[in-house]
């Protein structure tokens, strides 16, 4: 017999990662959508072949049910995550984790209670040109790493969001939390302690609403991007750019800098992985293109948390690491705003 999912919040991330990966997902065998707008539930259900719960509690009261894919707006994670671990549900939850170090620390005391797995939606970890830098370095093939640069940009979520338009909660202060940062830059934040196994420890920041406007013309509450400087806990010095006002071209970019040579992915189209010696030879690796908002590709995350569920194996990205990657982006905007250097 198959396992059977839930689903809490029918947005972008459902439709286009979550629901299409657990269909594909030859151990699970139905779905059940849950969302405030019923509506948005229904389709979704008659889309994937699932079924809709009309409220939180049918969906966690279900004993049927193992696994809760917690996709509701940033501001709700801690509520939903916290009480379908309490429910004896496994979740896998969308990143960011939560919007405060506080709540966070709710779910993580929720899951360690229950002894269920929690797992972060972390993605950028499971593409193959990432897990092979991250088996370079390492080994050491190019010597120690010196530093690095990593940038996440595209051209907002109001274009891609649910609605396509500048009313979009990611504009929103109370829902977003974090803007761009909690959006595209934590998942960068994810990586690099990911590839350098490592914890960023020092940060200072600027952060700006530059463009973006909401839906009354006002400039948005939240940052549209942010330029930081990173310190690791090994000395590796980096800096990090998030926006959504790459209008034209998404840049989802990380180059590592080390001693006999330099790494880089997805700097270009053709090539998802460059290696580039000190001694002049090139290595090109072909190996998948990255997920974009065009090319929806599977991105591995359901595969992975299902296995876990499975094969009863801790979660390759677990909720400390969510809380890892959270605290180094709150200590992003502690600095734009202070002006001072943040120790994580």
């Amino acid at each position: 017999m198959g396992m059977k999912v839930g689903i809490i919040g029918c947005g972008s991330i459902t439709k286009f990662r979550h629901a299409p990966e657990y269909k594909a997902n030859p151990y699970v065998d139905e779905i059940v959508f849950y969302d405030r707008n019923v509506e948005r539930a229904e389709q979704l259900a008659g889309m994937f072949g699932g079924r809709v719960a009309k409220s939180v509690e049918e969906l966690l009261e279900d004993s049927t049910i193992q696994a809760i894919s917690d996709c509701s707006s940033n501001e709700s994670h801690h509520i939903f995550s916290t009480k379908a671990l309490e429910s004896g549900k496994h979740v896998l939850c969308e990143k960011p984790i939560s919007l405060t170090i506080e709540h966070t620390n709710e779910i993580l005391a929720a899951q360690k209670k229950s002894g269920m797995k929690l797992m972060i939606g972390h993605n950028q970890r499971f593409t193959r040109a990432h897990q092979k830098a991250k088996e370079i370095i390492q080994n050491k093939e190019l010597g120690e790493v010196l530093s690095f640069r990593t940038t996440f940009g595209h051209a907002g979520p109001e274009t891609w969001g649910v609605n396509k338009s500048n009313s979009t909660w990611f504009f929103k202060k109370e829902r977003s939390g974090l803007g761009v940062a909690g959006d595209l830059g934590i998942h960068k934040i994810d990586l690099i302690h990911f590839l350098l196994d490592d914890q960023v420890s020092q940060v200072s920041a600027f952060q700006g609403a530059l463009d973006k406007v909401d839906e009354n013309g006002d400039p948005i509450e939240v940052c549209d991007n942010v330029v930081a400087t990173l310190k690791t806990s090994k000395g590796y010095l980096g800096t990090a750019s998030f926006s959504w006002t790459y209008y034209g071209e998404e840049d989802n970019s990380t180059v590592i800098y080390c001693e006999k040579g330099i790494l880089k992915m997805y700097h270009r189209d053709e090539y998802q992985l460059e290696v580039l010696k000190n001694d002049g030879e090139i290595v090109h690796y072909k190996l998948e293109d990255i997920q974009t908002n065009d090319n929806q590709t599977n991105s591995g995350i359901i595969d992975a948390f299902i296995d876990c569920i499975r094969l009863d194996q801790t979660p390759p990205v677990t909720g400390e690491d969510g809380l890892s990657s959270l605290k180094v982006i709150v200590g992003m905007m502690e600095s734009a705003e202070t002006g001072k250097v943040v120790s994580i």
